[in-house]
């Protein structure tokens, strides 16, 4: 290690702090360290120079000044090859490594009872300042802010010094690291402020949860990475309670899965297969959502991934369990003899998110192109039932419109062109992701008819609008009795009036749910 030698540190996160200086210590460094740390540092019998003796200034303003000083940003800043001389004219030793982690702004605003104070106090100034610092001056310093890096840096240190090859390795991370804490603040910002414009810039920070084994082929690399503040009750925040570690398509299709079950009446159920729902159901019980969910398409449902809203009971998680093979299972919770069932099969992956809320807050959608992002609203709005318009001469029974308002909550989440089956609050065919419109019509009752489900007297989704009427002959030859649909083709006319020639009643909702 070069001689002589000065480390400062200053950390929340003091997970293996002591070790770390107690190791740089008996090399020969100067410590030099503010706060908490410092008596940390002490308190384990470590000689330690208080950056106010450095700086002939004390902390003020009740810490939010203490290290923003030419003292020790002429320390972290000089190029010892070309400031040599200006850093002796003004007493400024160099320090040659610096290990910061920031104040726990997200573990704070998590807080319940968190107030804008608490939060605004512990947005950490100073550190991310010498960080960017150090990390600037890479040449000649080391920059640590994750523990997890102690020991590559102290062994190289014990060799003779710090490679340059590891401090550029540290600084890339280091700037990492503080833009992603930026922009957790960005984001606490625009949440709290209730700020719902899509800004001129956008920070996204991100924080890897854990590598992947791949992504969506064996050749793609992949890892899970989480936004701040990420709510329990989404499948990125919800335990892993049994199984294998989640794939990339296991996340995709749960995601989806959850997605989709969250803003139905509860209980329900939802069936997904490569992102698209395969079977969707209200029931009395969980169970019996399930058996009516599953029997829309048992054949897609193998492999697949099930989501509920409410509780698994036992009874249900054996069912599951022995008829079918599943890849993952989100609930809210489970009953103990779920976990039991369950337990027998140990692959399956069972996820549990805890209470499930209608997403209501404003979300953005990112979603990458080559050289950018599109970035959009959720689209989680609700449709209001006193907004639907009935544009044909035979008006829908309750239970048609029901089952409508039903059949539009979960279209939006089938690919597009998207055309979805309901009976009795349960789907019984699904046409996803088809170029044709008029295909996916066919394709639904085709599911239908595969599945032994009876199509004629059932309502019909579509998540656009029917730009001709040959879908409407279509549906009305396989006995739907009613469609909804946005409505805005500029043949609406005619689509209405082979509505009408067919007895079927028709509502508009004058809003589209595409879903690429």
């Amino acid at each position: 290690m070069p001689r002589p030698f000065r480390a400062l540190l200053s950390v929340s996160d003091k997970t293996g702090i002591v070790d770390l200086a107690t190791r740089l210590a008996a090399l020969g460094a100067t410590l030099l360290s503010t706060g908490g740390t410092a008596r940390t540092l002490r308190e384990a019998g470590l000689a330690v120079t208080d950056v106010s003796e450095v700086t002939g200034f004390p902390e003020i303003m009740d810490g939010r000044v203490k290290t923003l000083h030419p003292m020790i940003h002429g320390g972290l800043l000089g190029r010892r090859d070309v400031d040599a001389a200006v850093m002796a004219e003004h007493g400024i030793a160099g320090i040659d490594l610096l290990v910061v982690n920031l104040y726990p702004f997200e573990a704070t605003v998590a807080k319940p009872g968190c107030t804008r104070d608490d939060a605004i106090e512990n947005i950490d100034i100073g550190g991310p300042a010498m960080l960017r610092a150090a990390a600037k001056n890479h040449a000649h310093v080391a920059v640590v802010v994750d523990p997890a890096d102690y020991p590559r840096v102290l062994d190289e240190l014990a060799a003779g010094g710090t490679t340059l090859a590891t401090r550029r390795y540290l600084a890339r991370k280091t700037y990492a690291h503080t833009a992603t804490y930026d922009a957790a603040v960005y984001q606490w910002l625009r949440t709290d402020d209730g700020d719902d414009t899509l800004p001129a810039e956008l920070p996204i920070g991100l924080r890897q949860l854990t590598a992947l084994r791949y992504g969506e082929n064996p050749h793609q690399r992949a890892a899970l990475y989480g936004q701040p503040g990420r709510a329990a009750d989404t499948v990125v925040g919800a335990k892993l309670l049994q199984g294998k570690e989640l794939s990339f398509n296991n996340l995709a299709d749960a995601d989806a899965a959850l997605e989709a079950v969250r803003g139905l009446a509860s209980p329900a159920c939802v069936i997904v297969k490569h992102a698209n729902p395969c079977g969707a159901a209200l029931g009395a019980t969980a169970a019996e959502a399930y058996e009516r969910a599953y029997a829309a398409d048992p054949t897609s449902a193998f492999g697949g991934i099930i989501a509920f809203n409410a509780e698994v009971p036992g009874e249900l998680a054996a069912t599951i369990v022995g008829r079918q093979f599943v890849e993952v299972i989100v609930a809210p919770s489970y009953a103990p003899a779920a976990l039991e069932a369950l337990a027998t099969k140990k692959n399956v992956r069972v996820l549990a998110t805890g209470p499930l809320q209608r997403q209501t807050a404003a979300v953005l959608r990112v979603e990458q192109l080559n050289g950018g992002m599109l970035v959009q609203d959720a689209d989680i709005v609700e449709l209001d039932p006193a907004e639907l318009k009935v544009v044909t001469r035979r008006q829908p029974t309750e239970a048609e419109r029901r089952d409508a308002l039903l059949a539009w909550q979960l279209v939006r989440h089938v690919k597009s062109n998207a055309i979805l089956y309901v009976r009795d609050g349960a789907t019984i065919g699904i046409g996803a992701g088809q170029a044709s419109r008029v295909m996916s019509v066919r394709i639904a009752a085709w599911k239908a008819e595969e599945a032994g489900l009876k199509v004629d007297g059932a309502v019909l989704a579509s998540d656009a609008f029917f730009p001709f009427r040959d879908g409407i002959d279509l549906a009305a030859g396989f006995g739907i009795k009613t469609i909804i649909q946005p409505g805005g083709s500029v043949r609406d006319a005619e689509v209405i009036a082979a509505a009408d020639e067919h007895g079927i009643a028709m509502l508009f909702t004058g809003r589209r749910h595409f879903r690429h």
